[in-house]
């Protein structure tokens, strides 16, 4: 039995992951402070081959004490978002870059890491241009920056995946609702309208389960796809704003949305994607962007509070 040491296993991916490699079979330990104070693994709990340890990712002794006895390293703690890294600058780079560079200096040469990190890299696509993975990197906040330069990190060592994921979105245990479809969802049922800036910036999407079963892929392929890094997103969902809102409105008739003739939104981002290195390696997503819209409907039923935001 293959052991997975995840920092951040308690998070927003991480809460999904965690119980999908369970799964599938492996022996998990989870690294997180759970700061948000979510019971996001109670579902584990009981499980005989699951483990956590509360602890800040930084205490590097711990880290190597863990890292010796795993065989494969998932780093998902972060800072995760251009707003969050921009409050606190200090905690984002010794988090998102200096945690990871530990990892790759105290791991050897058989230990096998998958490391996801961002298509913000992107920042500003060409208008109509896929970007693929050999597209240039010109991040424009330092949240993106961060992740471009640790993902050099990991894949300067052997045995390395990346993925450079698309907006992620769908329900879990250790919910994000500042996440694009998420958020704008979220506004759809709870105010039934949404002002949106330069609604034609356009993104690209993924559902949460399928990140999941994207590393799981990559675990049962990892000699074929070990040395790359990979785009993860919906072919059929490099949408803008105004697409996603107008894609929303289809399930919740009463949800209205405007344009503002006015104003800026402070993130820039605007690229589609292409994910075609990821399928052509026999990976598929399972859930489409109507799956989830209908999936976050039902849960912001049971949901009220807007403790599920990314600020601590």
């Amino acid at each position: 039995m293959q052991k997975i040491l995840i920092t951040g296993g308690g998070g927003y991916i991480g809460s999904i992951l965690t119980p999908t490699l369970l799964e599938a079979g492996y022996d998990v330990t989870v690294l997180d402070n759970f700061a948000h104070k979510v019971n996001s693994l109670s579902m584990v709990c009981g499980h005989k081959n699951f483990h956590v340890v509360r602890a800040d990712c930084r205490d590097n002794r711990l880290m190597s004490s863990l890292m010796k006895k795993a065989d494969i390293i998932i780093p998902l703690a972060a800072l995760v978002g251009a707003p969050l890294c921009a409050q606190d600058p200090d905690s984002a780079r010794s988090v998102n870059y200096d945690t990871v560079k530990h990892i790759v200096d105290q791991t050897s040469k058989d230990q096998k890491i998958i490391f996801p990190v961002t298509n913000s890299g992107y920042g500003i696509g060409r208008a109509d241009s896929f970007c693929d993975e050999k597209s240039p990197l010109k991040p424009i906040s330092l949240y993106g920056q961060l992740k471009v330069d640790a993902e050099k990190l990991v894949m300067d060592r052997e045995n390395s995946v990346a993925f450079r994921l698309a907006t992620v979105f769908g329900m879990a245990p250790k919910m994000r609702i500042d996440l694009l479809v998420n958020d704008f969802t979220y506004r759809a049922v709870r105010d039934r309208s949404l002002i949106i800036f330069e609604g034609h910036f356009k993104r690209n999407y993924i559902h949460i389960r399928d990140v999941a079963l994207g590393f799981v892929h990559a675990l049962k392929n990892f000699g074929s796809m070990k040395g790359e890094v990979y785009n993860m997103g919906l072919s059929d969902a490099n949408l803008s704003k105004n697409e996603l809102a107008k894609k929303i409105q289809t399930f919740l008739p009463n949800f209205q949305y405007i344009e503002a003739a006015i104003g800026e939104d402070p993130d820039k981002r605007d690229y589609i994607v292409s994910n075609a290195k990821l399928e052509a390696t026999g990976w598929q997503p399972h859930h489409s962007l109507d799956d989830g819209i209908a999936e976050l409907i039902k849960g912001y039923t049971t949901i009220r509070n807007e403790i599920y935001t990314n600020v601590i």
